[in-house]
């Protein structure tokens, strides 16, 4: 198979839709071990608090930040206190990014420039 012949598939699914523990682990093909470990070491978070897993709710960010915790740990080989550091500081740092444009803009419209 060459890299024209890879088949693209595309999930639509609502902005607000929660996934049970099972839902999360088929979509980000991982065993629910690693789901509870990940929201044990707070790389990701249920929706809503449950003391037994199999009620936990998880939304399409906790799935996205699943999915990105499974690329760093199988391109860097990061284990799981790493993965939850790293994934700390890409936030911190995308929430700087965030404030450096909105400071930007807001200069700009102080200097006229909008």
């Amino acid at each position: 198979m060459t890299d024209k012949d890879h088949i693209l598939s595309v999930e639509l699914v609502e902005p607000t839709a929660t996934f049970t523990l099972r839902e999360i682990c088929e979509r980000g093909e991982c065993h629910a071990e690693f789901v509870i470990k990940l929201v044990s070491y707070g790389v990701i978070a249920p929706v809503e608090e449950s003391p037994e897993a199999r009620q936990w709710q998880f939304d399409l960010e906790a799935l996205a930040r699943l999915r990105k915790a499974q690329r760093l740990q199988r391109d860097l080989k990061m284990n799981l206190p790493g993965l939850a550091m790293s994934l700390e500081l890409l936030d911190e740092v995308q929430e700087m990014r965030r404030e450096v444009d909105r400071l930007n803009r807001q200069l700009r419209q102080f200097l006229g420039e909008a």
